[in-house]
Order: structure tokens, then C-alpha cells, then sequence
């Protein structure tokens, strides 16, 4: 614990304690006193008590990842930890919840709500808080050690505002009170058992709440995790091709829930399409509760008990440093709602939104400091999605009509801006960043993992995962390509960018140099889309096929049985175990089927049934993304790096009792 004052009345109580004279001294015959000794005060227990060791006083700060409104939320994870890892607790949530993800009501029953707005102030179990500025927080305190048998503990708290409070509870029963935030209570407690003389115990209390925010891209906001998956129904739904003739439709699964028109013929609006769509904890960010920030921050709190964590996740898909970071980008999708015409269609920078947020928090408790920031930054400025376009798009018709839309991007134009642009870009970043967190080290920025390999090698390219889409292929050729160069040239010239290695110009890399977390790219590195396992789920195993063939071609009888198995596409679970950590398009599609309305509107479709809708539905929900089981694992690797620069496994001895203090000129 940390050392801490004690406050005036139980200090004059030791004082007076040991500088008492005892009665019986006091009337015995006066004798000539000895020459003068110095004068020793020794501490000295509150008077008819005795100082125990043997007994503890536990605590903990109760629902202390402050996200969650509701402690049953908070508790659900906890329990789940007990598992050992983030990880471990995921693959142990996902088949309790059917594999249907555990977020799916707990997303709204947060301090956040669903367009991105702090709640201030927030109910949380039953009690208004700031959410960026609490004044309090809610603990338990505990016995614990060697208590005897029917034992009787009296309390007493004082964090030195009025008088102090006082309590007698059997001493098996937790105690439960707020502890004022930035000052210590101290507690102490007579434990009573029978004719013994009370024991006491004492420690001081004093919660530290840490202030994490989330920055960056898809990769940091959890694309291709909906809280709520997109809930499909058995029939198809038409999509028009570009390539026209006998394969100018093919039809997928539809939505569940959807009463409009599902033939190419029978057009319906967007409005309604959009009111049966995936739920996020952002929609115009994609931004979800199981991306590896929001796991982090979350674990955090978990295995810390004396904290409390305060997280304003602000990562948006489709950010790039200059848009996105620095200024506003467009926003991803739209919240579905019974009216969808107030749709914004852009998103604030979240640089801006970060200064803001701080300011407001330092304006009410002027001590308020960010304590950390996760980022994870530079795929787009690259242009990864192009690189991945460039993989899967193999029809020569849609790779010409892509390619002059530089929806396809290619490797020579990529190794460019990462070779000149974003460099540049990232110095930028650190000054805008060193005002907001001091020391830089705070950034602990989360690289990206190879989403290709499978063994250590990249895979073997083909249709499956891929078939959601007639135009998909993951052509071999080009998979290899862009695979070697993410793997040998962007992953280790970021890194030399972040720690300002390699070369990289940084004005003094002491300063500059951020806190890197790459662990968890070797595990990837066996789990990349390709991977197979006979554990995978069966609906997985049956419906997915291995050579790209699985759904049907005809249009008359793919209209009312789209897959060739002949299952439920609605049985399809996003959130099982399963030997891929990075969603396939064809997960992409099952798991969210985008629609983004957010693009501009010389480039949005009126018709549902559109071809450029078939493709973005297949990819925008987050194709060659991390699974909920791979954001978990990244969330491990940037665990204790984060807990390191927060300092949080410095040991602090428990105090059970504390010395007097010098006073009045008296030396100990």
C-alpha cells in the first residue's frame, strides 16, 4: 500500500498513549531520580488493544472497469479470467453464450452509448459517477488471515471529511463503502473473540484510476466483430454481377427479419434493408467490445483489483493518420434505427475528440492525467485494402473496373508510401500525441500480425472462404506476393518507425520512441485465414467447403436454399473456437454483411440488389480482420506491456500498522 499520513485524532491517541504515566506509578513514594537518559518514544498500539499480523485487510475496487454500467458484466469477465489468459477466457465465454457472443446485451449497458456519446453523469449500479472524473469509487473490504472463530470485527473509516464512520459486522462479512477518490481512507478494526483483548488491524485505502484511451484504425477498433452478428435467414437474396450473361445474378443468404423484395426484379429501399442490420458498440466506427483495446483495458481491471479503469475508445475502421487521426473520415455505417435519414456521414478526428475529452476531464479535477494510449496505426496509409483487393478480386472485367476506382492498390505503390509517406505522417502523430500522455513510452502501440500465414508460411490461396462472392479468388500468385511483403518489408519498417530503429529519423529516439508490443504476431503465424481445424464448428465444417463450391449457382432453387449443405445459413456462429483467427469473406458476409451508407453518394447504390453492394457486403464487415479469439490474443501480448508502463506490479507491502510520526520536537 502506499504510505500515507494518519490523521490527527488516532495520532494524539498514540501519542497520549505512550507518553501516559500509569496510576500506580503516579502514587508510589517519590524516589531521587537517576541522571536524565535520552528521551526514546516508540510506536505504541491504541491502548487496551494489541497489533496483529496474522490477520489482513483485503480489498478491492467492486465493477472497476468502469465501461460497464452493471457489475454482473464486470463480474462475467472476472470469472472467466480465472482461466488465465484473455484468450482462454474467450474461448471459455464463446460456447456459453452459443457461440452467439457474449456482448450482444451488454453492449447496451454501457457508459458509452451506441453513437459514441459519453454518458456524463453515468448510472452506474444505481449511482450517478462522472464518467471521466469520478469522485468516488465503490470497494469492498475483507478479513482475512487467521480470524477466530466467531469473531466480531468493528470497522471504523475515516478519510479525514467529518467524522469518521464506524461499524460492527461479524468478521466474515464483507464491508462495503465509496472511497473518496485522490485522498486515503484509513481503515482499522478491532477483531473481538470471546475474554481475549481485541486485536487490530489497520491499512490504508486509496484507488488509483487509470485513463486509457484508444486510438487507430479497424485493426484497433474491432472490425469483423459485430456485438450483436447480423441474424440470416434460410432464404436467398439477389445481388446483380458486373459480368452479365447467365451469371448476371447469384443470390446469398438473406437477412432474418426482412419482408421486402428479395429478387434482383423487386427493389426496396435502403431505409428498410438497413433496420435488420449487425449492431455495434459503434456502427459508424465498427467499433466493438471485442477489438484488443477494449480486451486490454478490461483485463486490466480484472487483475488488478485496487484500480479502476476508465476507457474512452475512439479507434475508427478505415483511419489513416491524416484522416481519421488528425481529421474527420467517413464514417463506416449508420446505427439502424426505424429512420436512418439523420445518419451522419462523417466521423470527428479523434485526435480532436481525445483533446477534448482531456480537457473537460482536467477542467473538473485539474490532477486528471491520461495515463496510457493503445494505437494501432498505418495499414491504410499503406494501403492495405487495396493490397487485398489486388489478392481476391480475379475476374478480369471487375479487376479492370476496380482498378481505375483504385479500389485495387499494388505493392510497388505501397512500399512508396511507406516509404515516404508514412514516416512522415508518424512524426507528426508524436508531437500531437506528447502534449496529451508526456512521456511517449505511454503509447503502447499494437502492431499488426501477417493474417496470410497458416504454419509459418503463407496459404495456399483458392476459393475457400472466399466463394460468398463469384468474382473471389485468392489467386495464389498474388497472395504469395503481398503476403512476403507484409511480412519482410511493412511489419519491420513500422517497427523501425514506432521504436525509431533501422535508421528511422526521429529528433531524439529517447523521447520518441514508443512502447512496441509485436508477441503475438508468432501465434498468428499458425492461424491466418486458411486454417482448418476438425475442431472448427460443424456448420463450418459441412457448409463451408474446402474448394470453394458452397453455395448454389442455380438461381431457382438458390433462391430458397442459397447453400449447397442444405443447413440454416442462421446457424452459422461468429463467436465459437475455431482454428482461424482472422475472418474470411465469407465470415465477413455471415457475421456482418455491410452495407456502408456512409460512402459518398456518387457511389452508393439505390438498389439493394446492386453489384457494388454484393461486393462490399462480402468485405466491409471485416474480411482479413481478427476474430473475437485473435483480438483476445493480441489483447495478451499487450498486457503486461501496458501494466508495465503503468507501473502496476510494483509491490506495495500491506499495511497493518504505522509508526507515529515525530511531534512536538521529539525524535523517535
Amino acid at each position: 500500500m502506499l504510505g500515507i499520513h494518519r490523521n490527527h485524532r488516532l495520532l494524539a491517541a498514540l501519542l497520549l498513549g505512550a507518553l501516559a504515566v500509569p496510576q500506580a506509578a503516579a502514587q508510589a513514594p517519590t524516589a531521587q531520580p537517576d541522571p536524565p537518559a535520552p528521551v526514546q518514544i516508540t510506536p505504541a498500539p491504541v491502548p487496551q488493544t494489541v497489533t496483529d499480523g496474522s490477520m489482513q485487510i483485503s480489498w478491492e475496487v467492486r465493477n472497476r472497469f468502469r465501461l460497464f454500467r452493471e457489475e454482473r458484466d464486470f463480474l462475467l469477465h472476472a470469472e472467466s479470467m480465472r482461466a488465465g489468459s484473455v484468450l482462454a477466457a474467450e474461448q471459455k465465454l464463446e460456447p456459453q453464450g452459443d457461440g452467439r457472443g457474449w456482448a450482444r446485451n451488454m453492449v447496451n449497458r454501457l457508459c458509452i452509448d451506441l453513437a459514441g456519446h459519453v454518458s456524463e453523469p453515468c448510472n452506474r449500479d444505481n449511482v450517478r459517477e462522472s464518467y471521466l472524473t469520478p469522485t468516488e469509487h465503490p470497494v469492498t473490504l475483507r478479513l482475512a488471515g487467521q480470524i477466530p472463530v466467531g469473531a466480531t470485527c468493528a470497522w471504523t473509516l475515516d478519510d479525514g471529511e467529518g467524522p469518521p464512520r464506524q461499524q460492527t459486522f461479524d468478521c466474515n462479512e464483507p464491508v462495503n463503502f465509496r472511497a473518496r477518490y485522490g485522498k486515503p481512507t484509513l481503515v482499522s478494526l478491532d477483531v473481538s473473540a470471546g475474554a481475549e483483548t481485541p486485536r487490530r488491524v489497520e491499512t490504508a485505502i486509496e484507488v488509483r484510476d487509470i485513463f486509457i484511451a484508444g486510438l487507430g484504425d479497424s485493426i484497433a477498433s474491432g472490425e469483423g466483430n459485430p456485438d450483436r452478428a447480423i441474424a440470416l435467414s434460410d432464404e436467398g437474396f439477389c445481388f446483380r454481377s458486373y459480368l452479365g450473361g447467365a451469371s448476371a445474378q447469384y443470390y446469398r443468404p438473406s437477412r432474418a427479419g426482412y419482408k421486402g423484395g428479395r429478387a434482383c426484379e423487386a427493389p426496396d429501399s435502403l431505409t428498410n434493408w438497413q433496420r435488420q442490420a449487425a449492431l455495434w458498440f459503434n456502427n459508424a466506427c465498427h467499433r466493438s467490445l471485442y477489438s484488443y483495446q477494449t480486451r486490454t483495458a478490461l483485463a486490466l481491471a480484472v487483475q488488478y483489483p485496487h484500480i479502476a479503469v476508465t476507457y474512452l475508445p475512439l479507434a475508427c475502421t478505415g483511419a489513416t493518420i491524416p484522416d481519421g487521426l488528425f481529421g474527420t473520415q467517413r464514417a463506416r455505417e449508420c446505427l439502424p434505427t426505424k429512420n436512418s435519414a439523420s445518419c451522419a456521414g462523417t466521423v470527428s478526428a479523434q485526435l480532436a475528440e481525445l483533446r477534448e475529452a482531456t480537457a473537460a476531464a482536467k477542467k473538473r479535477q485539474p490532477a486528471r492525467n491520461l495515463d496510457l494510449v493503445l494505437l494501432s496505426i498505418g495499414a491504410n496509409d499503406i494501403d492495405f485494402s487495396g493490397l487485398v483487393a489486388d489478392v481476391i478480386v480475379d475476374n478480369a472485367t471487375e479487376r479492370t473496373l476496380f482498378r481505375q476506382s483504385g479500389v485495387i492498390g499494388s505493392v510497388l505503390d505501397s512500399r512508396t508510401a511507406l516509404a515516404r509517406d508514412l514516416p512522415q505522417d508518424f512524426g507528426k502523430l508524436r508531437e500531437a500525441l506528447r502534449p496529451l500522455v508526456g512521456d511517449l513510452q505511454r503509447v503502447v502501440y499494437v502492431a499488426y500480425a501477417n493474417p496470410t500465414l497458416v504454419d509459418g508460411a503463407p496459404c495456399p490461396g483458392g476459393r475457400a472462404g472466399f466463394d460468398i462472392h463469384p468474382s473471389f479468388n485468392a489467386e495464389p500468385r498474388r497472395l504469395s506476393a503481398v503476403s512476403n511483403y507484409v511480412q519482410s518489408e511493412f511489419l519491420p519498417q513500422l517497427k523501425a518507425i514506432v521504436t525509431c530503429g533501422g535508421g528511422t529519423l526521429c529528433r531524439d529516439p529517447a523521447r520518441d520512441r514508443m512502447t512496441y508490443v509485436d508477441a503475438h504476431q508468432a501465434a498468428f503465424a499458425a492461424h491466418g485465414f486458411c486454417a482448418r481445424a476438425s475442431s472448427d464448428p460443424e456448420f463450418d465444417r459441412e457448409c463451408f467447403s474446402a474448394k470453394g463450391e458452397s453455395f448454389d449457382s442455380d438461381i431457382v432453387s438458390a433462391a430458397s436454399q442459397p447453400l449447397k449443405c442444405g443447413r440454416s445459413a442462421g446457424e452459422y456462429r461468429a463467436y465459437l473456437p475455431r482454428a482461424r483467427w482472422i475472418r474470411d469473406a465469407n465470415d465477413s458476409y455471415f457475421a456482418a454483411m455491410t452495407y456502408p451508407q456512409a460512402l459518398p453518394s456518387s457511389s452508393q447504390p439505390a438498389d439493394i440488389h446492386d453489384a457494388t453492394w454484393g461486393i462490399l457486403s462480402a468485405v466491409y464487415g471485416g474480411a482479413v480482420h481478427p476474430t473475437a479469439e485473435g483480438h483476445a490474443a493480441m489483447a495478451d501480448a499487450a498486457l503486461p506491456a501496458a501494466a508495465a508502463v503503468l507501473r502496476l506490479d510494483a509491490v506495495e507491502p500491506e499495511v497493518t500498522y504505522r509508526p507515529l510520526e515525530p511531534a512536538g520536537g521529539v525524535q523517535q
